[in-house]
């Protein structure tokens, strides 16, 4: 089956499942929610899903972040980060894309967006868009704040879910994750790609 970009837009125009898919992926004890005491430490920002076809599978670019970052420091993540004044999400999103990866946002074809999720350990509040690139793309990686970047088959793993124990800023937790080449993709990252997932079943299978 060829994933074209015009099939994964109506799917984004669909009903999104938002908080339904979060919840799949989601860390113990962590709030989907911000409530009204979070309002002073949440920190808007956006992300890009960039997706790309390659040998009928659908491959989506995710970064490791460097250990010596303050905020999810090694972890796998979206390009993205915090928006800044006079940006819209979707500005800050193919800016910092372009900075961590050296994809420009001319090459990027925005193709909607998903649900809106806000992350209680950091106070992060995450729009992600998802993008399209015609082809596989050449990466030039900003070292300062990627590590490496992960081509993700998506299709292959989308019912690859297991759990594992994590050591992370609030202890040692049990997770729901993928594994992917040695890494562990979970938390927010994971979440998106849950609706991502879910966005998509009525229409890549």
């Amino acid at each position: 089956m060829q994933y074209t970009s015009e099939r994964i837009k109506r799917a984004l125009a669909g009903n999104l499942r938002g908080l339904a898919s979060h919840q799949r992926m989601m860390p113990p004890n962590r709030k989907l929610r911000a409530a009204r005491d979070d309002e002073k430490r949440l920190k808007p920002s956006s992300v890009l899903l960039l997706l790309f076809s390659e040998n009928e599978e659908l491959i989506i670019c995710l970064i490791k972040r460097p250990v010596t970052m303050k905020y999810h420091a090694g972890q796998v993540a979206f390009p993205g980060g915090r928006i800044e004044p006079g940006e819209t999400a979707m500005e800050t999103a193919l800016r910092e894309t372009h900075e961590e990866i050296g994809i420009k946002p001319e090459k990027i074809e925005i193709l909607g967006a998903l649900s809106e999720l806000f992350v209680d350990v950091s106070g992060f509040l995450i729009r992600p868009f998802v993008g399209w690139l015609k082809e596989k793309p050449r990466f030039s990686i900003n070292e300062a704040e990627v590590e490496k970047i992960i081509l993700f088959p998506l299709l292959k793993y989308r019912d690859a879910l297991e759990e594992t124990e994590l050591e992370t800023v609030s202890g040692v937790l049990r997770v729901p994750c993928f594994r992917f080449e040695g890494e562990i993709i979970w938390g927010a990252t994971a979440m998106i790609l849950s609706e991502f997932f879910d966005a998509m079943e009525d229409h890549l299978d």
